[in-house]
């Protein structure tokens, strides 16, 4: 039985790669009765009937997953923020970290538009760049136009299966069609009104590039945390995994417990206050939300 893995999912069809070659597949009948949705990035084993047509007979098991975008076996998320047009937000680049390092991924950063930069803000975001590389991330100041900051993306894709993550019109399609330019990836201008870009990639596909798979994904304009446990969430920031370590309380939350690590920590300038406000932010998210039934 023949094996590969689902690249691109579209139209009801599964594009299988395997040894070279792209075979159209269709789900096994009795997937649906088992709920079970093959996914962009699974390896599968497939046949291809006297009609030349393909079925995904067998899933093999995931090391990871994703409902947003629906997508399977990462190795790494590339997360894509712009600088400006939009504007910098740090809640939102904490909001994807966090749903990233919650499904144990490694997470590479890149500001966007740096080249579009003043001074001033210039200043700000290489102070960002600062705290993050000293939690441990890497980060790239990046542009579609600086050509070594693109070398330098392209240096973390070899032998990897990435996902570019990001909010829509942050610059994910324009950096990916700099690194390649046979792409052809839609792109289009910022509302002015709304801050933020179009969805101009409308489904998830894995592309060859560099040595690795490379996954261009849907826009985000908002991400929830319904997955995701109140006492999880401070594993979610590592440096709250390791002053966390020192505090008087197993399971603190780090919030209004007494001799808490963390908030000493805050306070001593040793976690920026910026995080911690965006945890805490996180925090009320995950208590005040509605349950599902």
């Amino acid at each position: 039985m023949p094996t590969g893995k689902i690249i691109k999912s579209l139209s009801g069809f599964y594009y299988v790669q395997s040894e070279g070659n792209v075979f159209p597949c269709k789900g096994r009948g009795n997937f649906r009765k088992k709920k079970i949705t093959p996914l962009v990035g699974d390896n599968v084993e497939f046949d291809i009937d006297e009609n030349e047509e393909g079925y995904i007979l067998e899933i093999h098991k995931r090391k990871n997953e994703f409902v947003r975008p629906p997508i399977a076996n990462i190795d790494q998320a590339i997360i894509v923020a712009s600088v400006v047009e939009p504007d910098f937000k740090p809640l939102l680049l904490d909001r994807f970290l966090v749903l990233i390092e919650s499904k144990s991924l490694q997470p590479v950063i890149v500001f966007t538009k740096t080249d579009l930069l003043d001074d001033e803000i210039k200043q700000e975001i290489e102070q960002y760049k600062k705290d993050y590389e000293a939690l441990g991330y890497q980060v790239v100041m990046g542009s579609s136009k600086i050509e070594h900051s693109l070398e330098e993306v392209s240096t973390f894709l070899e032998d990897k299966t990435s996902v570019i993550a990001g909010q829509s019109g942050v610059g994910k399609s324009s950096m990916l069609n700099a690194l390649e330019p046979n792409l052809h990836l839609e792109t289009n201008q910022i509302s002015k009104s709304l801050g933020r870009g179009k969805h101009t990639t409308r489904h998830v596909e894995l592309i060859e590039m560099y040595g690795g798979l490379v996954a261009d994904t849907p826009g985000f304009s908002a991400l929830e945390f319904q997955d995701l446990e109140l006492d999880e969430l401070p594993d979610c920031f590592p440096e709250l995994r390791e002053f966390g370590e020192e505090c008087k309380f197993r399971g603190c939350l780090h919030n209004k417990e007494p001799k808490c690590a963390v908030k000493q920590a805050v306070e001593d300038g040793d976690i920026p206050r910026f995080r911690y406000e965006d945890y805490l932010h996180f925090l009320h998210e995950i208590q005040n939300r509605k349950p599902r039934y």
